[in-house]
């Protein structure tokens, strides 16, 4: 651990030298400017400005733990606060003690870099001249010469002279980094993006002179069947001996111009093979620049996930603590470097999967020990790169693992299948029920999690990336969720298909496979077209049905193969094939959004440019799938709709002795469509819940005569009652009080001090 504290704080120096040149730099100017202002407004101007330089360079010195700059800081910083209340007045003494104090820090800086080339330099002298200027408030005296211009120092210029030039030995040197905001880096991405369709268009005009050449060629070999018909001719002029035949003067101009078409044909086919050939090399030098740039490009864009990673300790600390649970957090591979937009987007993906793991995985020292595991529970976060466009991040515990049994009667219970279809589910698919909005194993909903939503932003955000994410688990030996996300956001591998008259282009790492199938190979399952893939029935639709498009009358055989492609996505690799007119070619794509106006569009990602100067939709693989399926649904043939009796208002019963709290739930229920009745405390509740009939029970904790947790118990144990749900809503929200909560049996856990109304009405629902 101590090594890689030296290897983040090298990094953190590193950066924070970079840092202080421009503070320095821009301190040093705003001194000079200082002492030749003479208005009243630009002074205070500057020293604001001065003022907030030497403020953030004494907050950066301080994270990188350089005490002596830090209190430099702190004291030059006394002083301008001084100056801004008046209570200093600007002088060239005093500027000459700033500057000595500002040349301190750079020498320190130095020493820093190269701690062998000198001593440091004292610093003791110069902060007891500076906090004696803050504390006297008046001007120093003047500094003597061997100490106005140590190293080159700056003086104050005057209105006689001009500001005096630093020595060249102490000139900064240039800087190898240099700052520049994300809005430029990505408006310069976006602009090399352009490029790729300058290349594209390349790579369609040397096709189309290769074309030209080829029908020149073609050409060529018809044109040389004229020369084999001149002999037959000139013996129909030349017949019985006639020396002048009728006609020879026509033949013979026929023979000049089939003479001059040669000799022009032969120049045109040498220029069109030269033109051909200059635009390949311009064409493959083309490419070699914009691959180059793009690359350039990428890397620019390109942070470690370092940055994304260091604030994960201190969370999982917390809530490891929170939940009274002891828990280590393992990180790999946080020097690998992605695209910064993505590391954006995975933040909250991440943060959902870590506090699951802490949640819902890891069990508290006592059960532990009761499974004979170590008390201390392991979150790892294991980042590496599976390809030169992947990588592959997981998010792993040695907890509990997920109870299978209980996804499927939660999805069972919200009407995703039946019991027969759960009982005939693997593993594998089981899992993938968790990636569905309202699923969660979790016995109670707090404010960390059970509400079935977490995973499902997951899924949605790394799949509006390119990615997939999958989840495996083990009872009682942990969980593991791998997310595989593209390295960058820039450009993919698109296949480019034909559909009716219109193109699309599909992501090519959702292809697993491309090829022609005859009608024969079509089997009809459950009255849906299916095909075999790797010996199983995978769906058949067409893109055109998918995609709303009119079927076009063929002319072509009926018996005539077909072309087909077979795309899979999601947890479990679900796989789907469709049908399309024409599989045109796989090429590079640079993806352009659609825009504000258009942010969601169903099946659409964005569109590309083809070299044609085309603009082509990409097709987004997800919503594919989902429109497929609802495509095959709707092709079974169903019965006529039975008549539904109208749906029952579900009743609620709201438990609080606070006048106004139960009122403010009794509207917030009823204007939800809900019938509810009160109790004022838990006596009154379960009373009314012996006599009545009700769908849910959300009580306050802390009331008279009988509480919320002594509530929920005899709920619990009586055995007409016991699957009623029941939320608590109170302002107990330390540990121990959730903890005793879901001892009791109670499904949701709310606390008032975060209590949205929102947030409310979506508990019941899920419970009800």
């Amino acid at each position: 651990m101590d090594s890689k504290r030296e290897d983040l704080l090298k990094r953190l120096l590193a950066t924070f030298k970079v840092e202080a040149a421009e503070h320095l730099h821009a301190i040093n100017s705003g001194l000079l400017e200082l002492g030749k202002a003479s208005a009243p407004e630009k002074r205070e101007e500057l020293v604001e400005i001065v003022f907030r330089e030497i403020h953030s360079l004494k907050g950066a010195a301080r994270t990188v733990n350089l005490t002596e700059i830090e209190s430099i800081c702190q004291s030059i910083e006394s002083i301008f606060s001084a100056l801004k209340r008046k209570k200093i007045v600007f002088s060239p003494p005093l500027f000459d003690i700033l500057n000595l104090a500002i040349d301190t820090i750079e020498k320190r800086l130095s020493y820093e870099e190269k701690p062998t080339s000198e001593a440091a330099p004292p610093i003791t002298e110069i902060l007891r001249r500076l906090e004696a200027i803050r504390k006297e408030g008046q001007s120093p005296a003047p500094l003597a010469e061997s100490e106005r211009k140590p190293s080159g120092m700056r003086s104050l210029p005057t209105s006689e002279s001009e500001p005096e030039e630093a020595p060249s030995e102490f000139k900064p040197a240039l800087m190898e980094t240099v700052r520049i905001s994300t809005a430029r880096l990505n408006s310069l991405l976006l602009q090399a993006e352009e490029f790729i369709l300058a290349k594209l268009k390349a790579a369609q005009q040397v096709a189309e002179l290769r074309d030209i050449y080829n029908r020149l060629n073609t050409w060529k070999k018809e044109w040389a069947k004229v020369h084999s018909v001149l002999p037959t001719l000139q013996r129909l002029w030349i017949k019985n001996g006639n020396p002048n035949p009728p006609g020879k003067k026509e033949f013979t101009q026929l023979q000049a111009i089939i003479a001059g078409n040669d000799d022009c044909l032969k120049v045109l086919e040498s220029q069109m093979a030269s033109l051909a050939l200059a635009a390949e090399q311009d064409r493959r030098s083309l490419t070699r620049m914009v691959d180059d740039l793009l690359v350039d490009m990428k890397q620019a864009l390109m942070f470690p996930c370092q940055s994304l990673l260091e604030l994960f300790p201190k969370l999982v600390r917390e809530l490891s603590r929170d939940r009274g649970k002891e828990v280590e957090l393992i990180i790999h591979g946080s020097e690998i470097k992605i695209d910064r937009r993505i590391l954006e987007e995975i933040k909250d993906p991440l943060i959902h999967l870590v506090r699951n793991c802490l949640d819902h995985g890891i069990e508290t020292p006592e059960v532990r020990a009761q499974k004979k595991k170590p008390l201390q529970g392991t979150v790892t976060i294991a980042i590496s790169q599976n390809s030169s466009n992947q990588i592959e991040i997981l998010v792993a515990d040695d907890g509990a693992g997920i109870d299978t049994a209980k996804v499927k009667a939660i999805a069972s219970k919200l009407g995703m299948l039946t019991v027969e279809e759960a009982e005939r589910l693997s593993q594998p698919e089981t899992l993938s029920f968790i990636f569905h909005s309202g699923v969660s194993t979790s016995p109670v909903i707090t404010d960390i999690s059970g509400r079935g939503l977490g995973l499902a932003i997951v899924q949605e955000k790394v799949e509006k990336l390119g990615g997939a994410v999958s989840v495996e688990s083990q009872n009682d030996v942990g969980t593991r969720f791998r997310m595989v996300l593209p390295l960058t956001l820039i450009t993919f591998r698109g296949i480019t298909v034909r559909v009716n008259e219109s193109l699309f282009v599909l992501p090519a790492a959702y292809v697993e496979r491309v090829g022609r199938i005859s009608p024969e190979a079509i089997k009809t399952v459950e009255n849906r077209e299916t095909v075999e893939w790797n010996e199983q029935a995978v769906s058949l639709v067409r893109l055109t049905d998918v995609l709303n498009l009119p079927r076009k009358s063929s002319s072509k055989d009926s018996s005539e193969k077909m072309p087909l492609l077979v795309l899979s996505s999601g947890s479990i690799r679900k796989r789907v094939a469709f049908l399309v007119d024409e599989i045109l070619n796989e090429q590079e794509v640079s993806v352009k959004r659609l825009g504000p106006q258009l942010s969601r569009v169903r099946n659409i990602a964005g569109v590309t440019v083809l070299g044609s100067g085309k603009v082509v939709p990409i097709l987004d693989v997800s919503d594919l799938m989902k429109s497929a399926v609802r495509t095959t649904v709707q092709a079974v043939p169903t019965t006529a709709p039975i008549e539904k009796e109208p749906a029952k208002k579900k009743s609620a019963l709201v438990v609080e002795d606070s006048i106004t709290a139960r009122t403010l739930l009794k509207n917030i229920l009823e204007g939800s469509g809900y019938e509810v009745k009160t109790a004022v405390d838990g006596v009154d509740a379960f009373t009314q819940l012996r006599t009545g009939d009700f769908d849910i029970v959300i009580s306050d904790v802390d009331m008279p005569r009988m509480n919320g947790f002594e509530l929920t118990t005899k709920i619990r144990n009586d055995k007409r009652l016991a699957e009623i749900p029941v939320v608590l809503v109170t302002a107990l929200q330390s540990r121990e009080d959730r903890e005793r909560g879901i001892d009791v049996g109670a499904n949701a856990y709310i606390v008032k001090s975060s209590f949205d109304q929102s947030n409310l009405l979506e508990v019941v629902r899920r419970l009800v």
